[in-house]
Protein backbone atom coordinates (compact mmCIF):
# COMPACT_ATOMS: atom_id res chain seq x y z
CA UNK A 1 0.00 0.00 0.00
CA UNK A 2 1.19 3.53 -0.80
CA UNK A 3 0.27 6.61 1.23
CA UNK A 4 1.06 10.31 0.85
CA UNK A 5 0.20 13.65 2.45
CA UNK A 6 -0.97 16.62 0.43
CA UNK A 7 -0.08 20.17 1.45
CA UNK A 8 -3.64 21.11 2.33
CA UNK A 9 -6.02 20.86 5.26
CA UNK A 10 -3.79 22.22 8.02
CA UNK A 11 -0.23 21.83 9.24
CA UNK A 12 -0.39 18.02 9.21
CA UNK A 13 -1.77 17.95 5.67
CA UNK A 14 -4.32 15.56 4.18
CA UNK A 15 -3.75 11.82 3.99
CA UNK A 16 -4.30 10.21 0.58
CA UNK A 17 -4.02 6.69 -0.77
CA UNK A 18 -1.90 6.54 -3.94
CA UNK A 19 -2.06 3.91 -6.68
CA UNK A 20 0.85 1.53 -7.14
CA UNK A 21 1.98 3.29 -10.34
CA UNK A 22 1.73 6.70 -8.62
CA UNK A 23 -0.73 7.94 -11.23
CA UNK A 24 -3.83 8.66 -9.12
CA UNK A 25 -4.83 9.22 -5.51
CA UNK A 26 -7.90 9.21 -3.32
CA UNK A 27 -8.61 11.29 -0.22
CA UNK A 28 -9.94 9.29 2.73
CA UNK A 29 -11.39 11.78 5.26
CA UNK A 30 -13.94 9.28 6.54
CA UNK A 31 -11.15 6.85 7.44
CA UNK A 32 -8.29 9.09 8.61
CA UNK A 33 -7.60 12.76 8.00
CA UNK A 34 -3.84 12.51 8.56
CA UNK A 35 -1.18 9.84 8.38
CA UNK A 36 -0.50 10.24 12.10
CA UNK A 37 -4.18 9.52 12.84
CA UNK A 38 -3.93 6.36 10.74
CA UNK A 39 -0.80 5.22 12.57
CA UNK A 40 -2.39 5.87 15.96
CA UNK A 41 -5.12 3.33 15.17
CA UNK A 42 -3.30 1.24 12.57
CA UNK A 43 -4.86 -2.17 13.26
CA UNK A 44 -8.33 -0.76 12.63
CA UNK A 45 -7.54 1.75 9.89
CA UNK A 46 -4.99 -0.15 7.78
CA UNK A 47 -7.55 -2.66 6.38
CA UNK A 48 -9.83 0.20 5.34
CA UNK A 49 -7.02 2.04 3.60
CA UNK A 50 -5.95 -1.17 1.88
CA UNK A 51 -9.45 -1.62 0.44
CA UNK A 52 -9.17 1.83 -1.16
CA UNK A 53 -5.70 0.99 -2.44
CA UNK A 54 -6.79 -2.25 -4.07
CA UNK A 55 -9.82 -0.54 -5.64
CA UNK A 56 -7.62 2.21 -7.08
CA UNK A 57 -5.22 -0.33 -8.58
CA UNK A 58 -8.00 -2.44 -10.10
CA UNK A 59 -9.82 0.55 -11.56
CA UNK A 60 -12.91 -0.13 -9.46
CA UNK A 61 -12.47 3.28 -7.85
CA UNK A 62 -11.66 6.49 -9.67
CA UNK A 63 -8.88 8.72 -8.45
CA UNK A 64 -7.53 12.18 -9.12
CA UNK A 65 -4.19 12.72 -10.91
CA UNK A 66 -1.35 12.45 -8.40
CA UNK A 67 1.08 15.37 -8.38
CA UNK A 68 4.20 14.65 -6.33
CA UNK A 69 5.00 18.37 -6.20
CA UNK A 70 1.80 18.90 -4.18
CA UNK A 71 3.04 16.60 -1.42
CA UNK A 72 4.45 17.36 1.97
CA UNK A 73 6.67 14.76 3.57
CA UNK A 74 4.33 11.85 4.46
CA UNK A 75 4.59 12.97 8.09
CA UNK A 76 5.01 16.78 7.88
CA UNK A 77 6.08 16.60 11.54
CA UNK A 78 6.67 13.64 13.80
CA UNK A 79 6.95 12.80 17.47
CA UNK A 80 10.32 11.17 16.87
CA UNK A 81 13.05 11.28 14.19
CA UNK A 82 16.16 9.30 15.11
CA UNK A 83 18.84 8.65 12.51
CA UNK A 84 21.46 5.93 12.71
CA UNK A 85 24.68 5.13 10.91
CA UNK A 86 24.07 1.53 9.87
CA UNK A 87 26.57 1.54 6.99
CA UNK A 88 29.89 1.23 8.79
CA UNK A 89 31.80 1.71 5.53
CA UNK A 90 30.74 5.36 5.65
CA UNK A 91 32.04 5.70 9.22
CA UNK A 92 35.28 3.88 8.37
CA UNK A 93 36.01 6.23 5.49
CA UNK A 94 35.36 9.37 7.53
CA UNK A 95 37.54 8.08 10.36
CA UNK A 96 40.33 7.07 7.96
CA UNK A 97 40.37 10.56 6.47
CA UNK A 98 40.98 11.87 10.01
CA UNK A 99 43.62 9.18 10.71
CA UNK A 100 41.34 7.85 13.42
CA UNK A 101 40.39 4.24 14.21
CA UNK A 102 36.79 3.10 14.38
CA UNK A 103 36.02 2.03 17.97
CA UNK A 104 35.22 -1.69 18.23
CA UNK A 105 31.84 -0.89 19.80
CA UNK A 106 30.66 0.71 16.54
CA UNK A 107 30.36 -2.78 15.01
CA UNK A 108 28.01 -4.03 17.75
CA UNK A 109 26.24 -0.91 19.01
CA UNK A 110 24.63 1.45 16.44
CA UNK A 111 25.43 5.13 16.29
CA UNK A 112 22.27 7.22 16.62
CA UNK A 113 21.31 10.87 16.94
CA UNK A 114 17.95 12.51 17.54
CA UNK A 115 17.04 14.90 14.74
CA UNK A 116 14.59 17.77 14.65
CA UNK A 117 11.12 16.49 13.82
CA UNK A 118 8.82 19.44 14.41
CA UNK A 119 9.13 20.67 10.82
CA UNK A 120 10.16 18.59 7.80
CA UNK A 121 10.43 20.13 4.34
CA UNK A 122 8.53 18.60 1.43
CA UNK A 123 10.08 16.30 -1.17
CA UNK A 124 10.18 19.13 -3.74
CA UNK A 125 10.91 22.02 -1.37
CA UNK A 126 14.05 24.13 -1.37
CA UNK A 127 16.91 23.65 1.05
CA UNK A 128 17.52 27.14 2.42
CA UNK A 129 20.99 27.54 3.93
CA UNK A 130 24.17 29.59 3.91
CA UNK A 131 26.77 28.33 1.44
CA UNK A 132 29.45 28.84 4.09
CA UNK A 133 27.80 26.14 6.23
CA UNK A 134 28.91 23.36 3.86
CA UNK A 135 25.59 22.17 2.43
CA UNK A 136 25.39 18.43 1.82
CA UNK A 137 22.70 15.85 1.12
CA UNK A 138 22.46 12.37 2.61
CA UNK A 139 20.31 9.81 0.79
CA UNK A 140 18.92 7.20 3.16
CA UNK A 141 16.13 4.70 3.78
CA UNK A 142 13.84 5.19 6.78
CA UNK A 143 11.05 3.30 8.51
CA UNK A 144 7.99 4.47 10.42
CA UNK A 145 6.93 2.43 13.42
CA UNK A 146 3.81 1.69 15.36
CA UNK A 147 4.02 1.64 19.16
CA UNK A 148 7.20 -0.06 20.39
CA UNK A 149 7.61 -0.95 24.04
CA UNK A 150 10.79 -0.18 25.92
CA UNK A 151 13.19 -3.10 25.78
CA UNK A 152 11.70 -4.60 22.63
CA UNK A 153 13.80 -7.24 20.89
CA UNK A 154 15.06 -6.67 17.35
CA UNK A 155 12.36 -9.04 16.05
CA UNK A 156 9.61 -7.30 18.01
CA UNK A 157 10.88 -3.97 16.72
CA UNK A 158 10.92 -5.26 13.14
CA UNK A 159 7.32 -6.45 13.54
CA UNK A 160 6.34 -2.91 14.54
CA UNK A 161 7.54 -1.37 11.26
CA UNK A 162 4.51 0.04 9.47
CA UNK A 163 5.97 2.03 6.57
CA UNK A 164 9.18 2.57 4.60
CA UNK A 165 10.30 5.90 3.12
CA UNK A 166 13.37 7.57 1.60
CA UNK A 167 14.94 10.72 3.01
CA UNK A 168 17.33 13.48 2.07
CA UNK A 169 18.87 14.10 5.48
CA UNK A 170 20.38 17.53 4.92
CA UNK A 171 23.70 18.12 6.66
CA UNK A 172 25.64 21.35 7.18
CA UNK A 173 29.17 19.95 7.22
CA UNK A 174 30.84 23.23 8.09
CA UNK A 175 28.96 23.40 11.39
CA UNK A 176 29.51 19.78 12.45
CA UNK A 177 33.12 19.88 13.77
CA UNK A 178 32.48 22.67 16.29
CA UNK A 179 29.29 20.99 17.50
CA UNK A 180 30.89 17.59 17.94
CA UNK A 181 33.83 19.18 19.71
CA UNK A 182 31.43 20.23 22.46
CA UNK A 183 30.75 16.55 23.10
CA UNK A 184 26.99 16.89 22.88
CA UNK A 185 26.15 15.91 19.30
CA UNK A 186 24.44 17.47 16.28
CA UNK A 187 21.96 20.32 16.47
CA UNK A 188 22.41 23.36 14.21
CA UNK A 189 24.26 21.18 11.70
CA UNK A 190 21.13 19.09 11.08
CA UNK A 191 18.33 21.25 9.59
CA UNK A 192 14.98 20.00 8.32
CA UNK A 193 15.02 16.77 6.29
CA UNK A 194 12.93 15.97 3.20
CA UNK A 195 11.17 12.61 2.91
CA UNK A 196 9.90 10.85 -0.20
CA UNK A 197 6.46 11.85 -1.53
CA UNK A 198 5.14 8.36 -0.80
CA UNK A 199 5.46 6.00 2.16
CA UNK A 200 4.91 2.30 1.42
CA UNK A 201 4.06 -0.70 3.54
CA UNK A 202 6.91 -3.25 3.64
CA UNK A 203 4.90 -5.86 1.73
CA UNK A 204 4.80 -3.45 -1.23
CA UNK A 205 8.54 -4.09 -1.67
CA UNK A 206 8.01 -7.81 -2.25
CA UNK A 207 11.20 -9.89 -2.18
CA UNK A 208 13.29 -6.73 -1.87
CA UNK A 209 12.20 -6.48 1.78
CA UNK A 210 13.79 -9.20 3.88
CA UNK A 211 15.97 -9.35 6.99
CA UNK A 212 14.42 -5.96 7.85
CA UNK A 213 16.41 -4.36 5.01
CA UNK A 214 15.55 -2.95 1.58
CA UNK A 215 17.62 -4.83 -1.00
CA UNK A 216 17.49 -2.33 -3.86
CA UNK A 217 19.80 0.40 -5.20
CA UNK A 218 19.23 3.93 -3.92
CA UNK A 219 19.64 6.19 -6.94
CA UNK A 220 21.03 9.71 -6.50
CA UNK A 221 21.46 12.38 -9.16
CA UNK A 222 23.30 15.66 -8.56
CA UNK A 223 22.50 18.37 -11.11
CA UNK A 224 21.03 15.73 -13.45
CA UNK A 225 24.19 13.61 -13.38
CA UNK A 226 24.11 10.13 -11.83
CA UNK A 227 26.05 10.43 -8.59
CA UNK A 228 25.31 7.17 -6.77
CA UNK A 229 23.42 3.89 -6.88
CA UNK A 230 24.63 1.81 -3.90
CA UNK A 231 22.42 -1.09 -2.82
CA UNK A 232 20.66 -0.34 0.45
CA UNK A 233 20.68 -4.01 1.44
CA UNK A 234 24.44 -4.43 1.04
CA UNK A 235 26.97 -3.58 3.77
CA UNK A 236 24.19 -2.60 6.20
CA UNK A 237 25.72 -3.63 9.52
CA UNK A 238 22.51 -3.10 11.52
CA UNK A 239 19.07 -3.85 10.07
CA UNK A 240 15.99 -1.80 10.86
CA UNK A 241 14.84 -4.18 13.59
CA UNK A 242 18.15 -3.64 15.37
CA UNK A 243 18.03 0.13 14.84
CA UNK A 244 14.49 0.44 16.20
CA UNK A 245 15.34 -1.81 19.16
CA UNK A 246 18.37 0.36 19.89
CA UNK A 247 16.17 3.46 20.12
CA UNK A 248 13.66 1.62 22.32
CA UNK A 249 16.25 0.26 24.77
CA UNK A 250 15.42 2.84 27.45
CA UNK A 251 12.11 4.35 26.27
CA UNK A 252 8.79 3.58 24.64
CA UNK A 253 8.35 4.66 21.03
CA UNK A 254 5.02 6.09 19.99
CA UNK A 255 3.30 5.34 16.71
CA UNK A 256 4.76 7.50 13.97
CA UNK A 257 8.37 7.35 15.12
CA UNK A 258 10.78 7.64 12.15
CA UNK A 259 14.08 5.74 12.27
CA UNK A 260 16.74 6.28 9.60
CA UNK A 261 19.48 4.04 8.26
CA UNK A 262 22.12 6.70 7.86
CA UNK A 263 23.85 7.39 4.54
CA UNK A 264 23.71 4.32 2.30
CA UNK A 265 27.27 3.27 1.47
CA UNK A 266 28.81 0.20 -0.17
CA UNK A 267 32.42 -0.97 0.18
CA UNK A 268 34.17 -0.45 -3.16
CA UNK A 269 37.88 0.17 -2.81
CA UNK A 270 39.60 3.30 -4.02
CA UNK A 271 38.49 6.71 -5.21
CA UNK A 272 39.42 5.74 -8.77
CA UNK A 273 37.08 2.76 -8.76
CA UNK A 274 34.26 4.08 -6.60
CA UNK A 275 32.76 6.81 -8.77
CA UNK A 276 30.05 6.13 -11.34
CA UNK A 277 32.27 7.24 -14.23
CA UNK A 278 34.91 4.71 -13.18
CA UNK A 279 32.48 1.82 -12.86
CA UNK A 280 31.71 2.07 -9.15
CA UNK A 281 28.33 2.49 -7.49
CA UNK A 282 29.07 6.05 -6.44
CA UNK A 283 27.93 7.80 -3.30
CA UNK A 284 24.89 9.05 -1.38
CA UNK A 285 26.52 12.19 0.00
CA UNK A 286 29.25 14.64 -0.94
CA UNK A 287 31.16 14.02 2.28
CA UNK A 288 31.96 10.47 1.17
CA UNK A 289 33.60 11.41 -2.12
CA UNK A 290 35.44 14.23 -0.33
CA UNK A 291 36.68 11.64 2.14
CA UNK A 292 38.05 9.44 -0.66
CA UNK A 293 39.77 12.52 -2.10
CA UNK A 294 41.30 13.40 1.26
CA UNK A 295 42.61 9.86 1.80
CA UNK A 296 44.15 9.51 -1.65
CA UNK A 297 44.99 13.08 -2.67
CA UNK A 298 45.57 14.81 0.65
CA UNK A 299 42.62 17.19 0.38
CA UNK A 300 39.04 17.26 -0.92
CA UNK A 301 38.36 18.56 -4.42
CA UNK A 302 34.58 18.20 -4.75
CA UNK A 303 32.72 21.26 -3.43
CA UNK A 304 29.64 21.20 -1.25
CA UNK A 305 26.33 22.39 -2.70
CA UNK A 306 25.79 25.95 -3.87
CA UNK A 307 22.82 28.07 -4.91
CA UNK A 308 20.78 26.31 -7.61
CA UNK A 309 22.34 22.88 -7.12
CA UNK A 310 19.74 20.11 -7.15
CA UNK A 311 19.80 16.63 -5.68
CA UNK A 312 17.36 13.90 -6.73
CA UNK A 313 16.78 10.71 -4.72
CA UNK A 314 14.74 7.71 -5.95
CA UNK A 315 14.42 3.94 -5.72
CA UNK A 316 13.15 1.64 -8.46
CA UNK A 317 11.84 -1.91 -8.36
CA UNK A 318 13.17 -4.75 -10.52
CA UNK A 319 10.85 -3.70 -13.35
CA UNK A 320 12.07 -0.10 -13.27
CA UNK A 321 9.04 1.39 -11.54
CA UNK A 322 9.54 4.32 -9.17
CA UNK A 323 8.49 3.01 -5.74
CA UNK A 324 8.48 6.03 -3.44
CA UNK A 325 8.25 8.92 -5.87
CA UNK A 326 11.07 11.43 -6.26
CA UNK A 327 12.79 13.67 -3.74
CA UNK A 328 14.16 16.68 -5.63
CA UNK A 329 15.56 19.50 -3.53
CA UNK A 330 17.25 22.62 -4.88
CA UNK A 331 19.54 24.76 -2.74
CA UNK A 332 18.55 28.38 -2.10
CA UNK A 333 21.25 30.54 -0.51
CA UNK A 334 19.65 33.88 -1.47
CA UNK A 335 18.49 34.84 2.07
CA UNK A 336 22.16 34.80 3.11
CA UNK A 337 23.65 36.82 0.24
CA UNK A 338 23.81 40.60 0.05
Amino acid sequence: MKLATLKQGGRDGTLVVVSRDLSVYREVPAIARTLQAALDDWDSIEPQLRQIYEALNSGALEGQPFDQAACASPLPRAYQWADGSAYINHVELVRKARNSEVPASFYSDPLMYQGGSDDFIGPRDKVVANKDWGIDFEAEVTVVTGDVKMGATAQEAANAIRLVMLVNDVSLRGLIPAELAKGFGFFQSKPASAFSPVAVTPDELGEAWHDAKVHLPLVVHLNQQLFGKPNAGVDMTFNFGQLVAHVAKTRNLGAGAIIGSGTVSNKQGSLHGSSIKNGGVGYCCLAEVRTYETIEQGQPATPFMDHGDTVRVEMFDAAGNNIFGTIENTVDTSPFTA
